[in-house]
């Protein structure tokens, strides 16, 4: 997905898409945390260093530049011990439990291990890292030492840390200023300055170009306080705000954030666990642009906006909390290409791909500055404002997004059906752009049953469900807007579109749909995911959909731990692989969707069963961007993926969005009800309370519980016109 580079061997790789390959070359030596901030976010290692052990991209970054890539701490000269480490369960800052090793002078010990407790606690705020270094001696003696900090910036690029090799760089200049901080910076080839602004308090006792030193005498059971301010905007003043009081603002501005999101509780501690550091990360990664709230994809490569992530996620949520959709819905619209541009795979009414603001992609050594090379962006931006219309009957909103919308459906019709056949597809303009342009763009991810590559223009399977839901979607949306002509149209558009998939992307000998159309109109055989998205979308006929979902919760598709984007047994079916049989918890949620839309509420379970026993065995309980797809075995957790990010947007929402497959959840915004139809709560999950369902500015909590087999309503609050009701059909 989104121009995300593969570990695969360089040779097989495109020329089009080497540069951008992100290596994979060994496991960190210390394991990595982020932390995120609206633009900023970083990486560091399990000690609170950054660039003091390799194997991870390092760094405090901003609007995709590396402002800092060392900042360790030492012990008179020397790593101190580390005792723990965690990232608070809100995400709002990292803390670091360290302590001193033993210390020699000359052979003899001049300091015993354990003697002195380092406390680092570090937050993002503004553009600028904040962190407090606590020192308290514990021991009965006096202590001496010498604590340092050595920091450095490369100001690299997020696509040079990627690995993408320049040939040449702008000039990097460091001074040392008048009230005692450093001043790091760097003249890009731009002609755009920036620099990196590291402060002390108190004044360091020695300052370098790259250390800040203090000497520390500390009496028995003294504590003494060092702050420092990483500032990656440059010459900021002096902030104001204390330390303290930056980490009362964060937490002001998350639970402001969160006030009309809805929460769940179950009587699963594990299950409680994911679904924490889900919202968690989902607000994390919510970053404020001049349109609103959007969700940006995932650290550390994709902390940026991505239209094909961001709409995924917000329909994801959507349920939880429609403001993201909101965010979504009007940023798009505003970044909606105007203009055809075959550097940018870009065509008037068609929706981002993905933009980024560093300096190579202003001078255009990657194609990424506004970059549209995706297939599905524009017909799911369509199918999220008719969802959200559905979901919170905004016609205000949908009334101002009816030119962009009127404008994704030009871009399907015209541009995006490449050969006039009625079917949308994508070729890439130039050989900078991404030869695959769906969700699975990994150079291999489309091919025929003997596993040669398709040559495009490739029309794929689930591209076509997302556009015969986007016509029904926008259909409704004109109706509700008085334009019943054009509503009848897209009726009529959308029913022609899906007689045509029938008799075109089904193949009886694997029972199931073709992933794509090659450019000779030639089906690719496959067994994959991307037809259980189909079922999503409500494109197959509920004969051929009956077909197909036994087929996905079963060998080879269904591993254990999740369905397999490629079936066990095709010609590059590789568990270890990007696309072709790794398992995504995205993708298995839309799936879900479907399952559920076609009433298969149940299989929607043992995807969330599969997803919640993996998610069991994760660090943090954090759902990964993807895993391997390799068999579940007693008594083993499922393989990880090494390049996978996470956190990661689609990764993250997508336990909501199983849970809401699961109950059935459909909201009438019209009617003021939520509804449960046939809903099924696994007997792991016990009981499940949702607190501030809202709709329309009424809002409800609910329990529900397994009761003999069924599933049991009670209503605990309401507040304003709102109903809830368990729905029972056939």
């Amino acid at each position: 997905m989104d121009g995300r580079e593969k570990p695969i061997p360089l040779t097989a790789t495109p020329p089009g898409e080497a540069r951008f390959y992100i290596p994979a070359t060994g496991s960190p030596t210390r394991p990595r945390r982020t932390l995120k901030h609206n633009e900023t976010f970083a990486v560091f290692d399990s000690h609170g260093d950054i660039g003091a052990s390799s194997g991870s991209a390092d760094g405090l970054f901003d609007c995709d530049t590396r402002y800092l890539s060392q900042l360790e701490l030492l012990i008179n000269g020397t790593q101190p011990l580390l005792l723990n480490s965690a990232v608070k369960d809100d995400n709002l800052n990292y803390y670091v439990d360290l302590t001193n090793p033993d210390i020699f002078n000359g052979g003899n010990l001049s300091l015993a291990k354990d003697a002195v407790h380092i406390a680092r606690t570090i937050y993002l705020c503004d553009g600028s890292l904040r962190e407090r270094i606590a020192l308290t001696n514990h021991s009965s003696d006096t202590v001496s030492l010498t604590l340092s900090l050595v920091f450095a910036s490369d100001f690299a690029d997020i696509f040079e840390v990627r690995g993408v090799h320049r040939e040449r760089r702008g000039t990097s200049w460091t001074q040392i200023t008048d009230s005692g901080g450093v001043l790091l910076s760097y003249r890009g080839l731009d002609d755009v300055d920036r620099e990196t602004a590291i402060t002390f308090e108190p004044v360091p006792t020695n300052l370098g170009s790259n250390f800040a030193a203090y000497d520390v005498a500390l009496a028995p059971g003294e504590k003494r306080a060092i702050f420092v301010t990483v500032a990656s905007r440059g010459r900021l003043p002096k902030s104001t705000i204390s330390f303290f009081q930056g980490l009362i603002r964060l937490n002001r501005e998350l639970l402001a954030a969160t006030r009309f999101a809805a929460s769940i509780e179950t009587s699963n501690a594990v299950l409680n666990e994911m679904f924490c550091r889900s919202m968690a990360d989902m607000y994390m990664l919510m970053t404020v642009t001049p349109q609103g709230p959007y969700p940006y994809a995932g650290i550390p490569w994709y902390s940026t906006t991505f239209g094909r992530d961001g709409l995924i996620t917000a329909l994801q949520m959507l349920w939880l909390d429609p403001s993201i959709a909101a965010g979504v819905l009007k940023r798009l619209a505003h970044l909606q290409a105007d203009r055809d541009d075959s550097r940018a795979d870009a065509n008037p009414g068609k929706i981002l791909h993905e933009m980024r603001g560093g300096e190579m992609a202003a001078l255009h050594e990657v194609p990424f500055d506004r970059y549209y090379g995706s297939v599905d962006a524009t017909p799911l931006f369509i199918v999220l404002a008719g969802a959200y219309l559905e979901r919170t009957n905004d016609l205000d909103l949908i009334g101002e997004l009816w030119p962009a919308i009127e404008r994704a459906l030009a871009w399907i019709d015209g541009p995006g059906d490449i050969d006039g056949d009625g079917f949308v597809e994508y070729a890439r303009g130039t050989e900078t752009g991404l030869a695959n342009q769906g969700w699975k763009d990994s150079h291999d991810a489309v091919f025929h049953a003997d596993g040669t590559l398709a040559q495009g223009p490739i029309a794929l399977v689930e591209v076509q469900g997302y556009v015969y839901a986007a016509k029904k979607a926008a259909a409704v949306c004109s109706r509700r807007l008085g334009l019943g002509t054009r509503s009848a149209q897209l009726q009529r558009q959308a029913e022609v579109l899906r007689e045509r998939f029938e008799r075109t992307f089904w193949c009886e000998e694997i029972g199931t749909y073709a992933i794509a159309l090659d450019g000779a109109k030639s089906p690719c055989r496959v067994r994959t995911s991307n037809a259980g998205q189909a079922l999503f979308t409500g494109i197959a006929s509920v004969e051929r959909a009956g077909r197909i979902a036994p087929m996905l919760l079963t060998d080879p598709y269904f591993s254990g731990w999740g369905i397999r984007t490629v079936a066990h047994g095709e010609a590059r079916y590789n568990p270890m692989s990007y696309h072709n049989g790794s398992i995504w918890p995205h993708d298995n949620a839309l799936i879900a969707r479907g399952l559920a839309k076609y009433g298969f509420n149940a299989s929607a379970e043992k995807i969330f069963d599969a997803l919640m026993r993996a998610t069991a065995y994760m660090d943090y309980r954090r759902i990964p961007e993807l895993y391997c797809g390799f068999k579940r075995r007693r008594g083993r957790g499922p393989t990880i993926y090494p390049a996978a990010c996470s956190p990661q947007a689609w990764a993250a929402s997508a336990p909501f969005s199983l849970l809401e497959s699961m109950l059935g959840m459909t909201f009438d915004a019209y009617k003021r009800e939520i509804r449960l139809v046939n809903p099924v709560l696994p007997a792991s999950v016990g009981e499940v309370t949702l607190r501030n369902l809202t709709l329309n500015g009424a809002s409800t909590d609910i329990v529900l519980r397994n009761e003999g087999g069924e599933v049991a309503l009670e209503v605990l609050r309401t507040h304003g016109d709102i109903g809830v009701r368990l729905v029972a059909q056939p």
